[in-house]
């Protein structure tokens, strides 16, 4: 052997077993990204709660449909992937409203999820592939609620209200659009109207068991959630019996084990405006669209979202109640 070959054979070697020996990058197991959960069937805004069931039995049926973009960008140093960077979804709710409680039922269809595949830090990332022709599952994670009006009047300045949420896992964690896990979510609920000024604002706990896969962008256990909207209501005839709604709403969530920090935070804000029917009686409905996307892009809020919803509900005013003429209900 020529001792002129024998430094760069040795070299060689030397980069082959440092290869052997460097830890292998760690797979992500994926977890429900999507932070865009809709308000009840007949809640108002997209997020925030109206607090305005009223009446005796009544019903309401919604389609809440949007997109997404780069909801989950990793990033660590100088390495970004956007390992989920398009979502479309679909949501059906079905509700039944009485006097002020509501229950409902909201199923969540994910039309496409896509991104990049790669390796950011000491993580290996697989991106999902979902398409609406072929989607693995037709429902990811179901979710059945139910709220309350503690006080207040339907259309007075302040109303408390309190609503309860089981998420009943299904789909598959590889497709970003379940943890699962069985999770709750409980909020206080707050709402009124002053005039032709709207509000409405949320502060609850989601309580997410999942946390045994702490990479960037990830899940960190049970999380702090908030948000609160406002706008102004503009009658669109003579009776007020149609009104535009225009405001914004800005939403998010926090994890408790790393209270409002960079990489387990969401913020999220769209500017909405909505159509709606105001009639205590009879079938209502109510076309909604918004648009906007993260002030804090990162754990699951996007960097820009569009968002549409069609309710139709139908109102039945409580017995002995007025009509909206002002003769007694029969």
């Amino acid at each position: 052997m020529s001792s002129s070959r024998l430094p760069g054979r040795l070299a060689r070697a030397a980069i082959a077993a440092s290869l052997c020996w460097a830890p292998a990058a760690r797979a992500q197991q994926g977890f429900a990204v999507e932070r865009f959960y809709p308000s009840a069937p007949g809640g108002g805004w997209f997020v925030m709660d109206d607090l305005s069931m009223r009446g005796g039995l009544g019903g309401v049926a919604a389609l809440t449909g949007g997109y997404a973009l780069a909801p989950l960008r990793v990033t660590a140093g100088t390495q970004s992937l956007a390992v989920v960077s398009d979502q479309a979804f679909a949501n059906i709710g079905l509700g039944v409203t009485l006097d002020r409680f509501r229950l409902y039922l909201d199923l969540t269809s994910p039309l496409a999820i896509e991104g990049k595949s790669g390796t950011v830090g000491s993580y290996q990332f697989t991106a999902p592939s979902v398409d609406v022709a072929n989607p693995p599952d037709l429902v990811s994670d179901a979710r059945v609620g139910f709220d309350a009006r503690i006080l207040g009047d339907p259309k007075g300045p302040f109303r408390l209200g309190a609503g309860a949420q089981l998420l009943i896992p299904n789909g598959n964690r590889s497709d970003y659009d379940t943890d699962g896990t069985v999770r709750t979510m409980l909020r206080l609920l707050f709402a009124g109207d002053v005039g032709h000024f709207t509000y409405a604002a949320q502060l609850g706990v989601h309580v997410r068991p999942l946390d045994d896969s702490p990479t960037p962008g990830s899940p960190a256990g049970s999380e702090l959630l908030f948000g609160a909207a406002a706008g102004a209501s503009i009658p669109l005839d003579q009776g007020g019996r149609t009104v535009l709604v225009v405001g914004p709403e800005v939403y998010g969530e926090t994890a408790f084990r790393t209270f409002f920090g960079g990489e387990t935070t969401g913020v999220e804000a769209l500017m909405t405006g909505r159509v709606e029917g105001t009639g205590d009686d009879g079938p209502q409905l109510r076309v909604k669209l918004g648009t906007g996307g993260g002030l804090a892009p990162s754990f699951g809020a996007p960097e820009w979202r569009i968002v549409f919803g069609v309710e139709l509900f139908d109102r039945h005013a409580a017995a002995g109640a007025a009509k909206t003429d002002g003769t007694p209900q029969r």
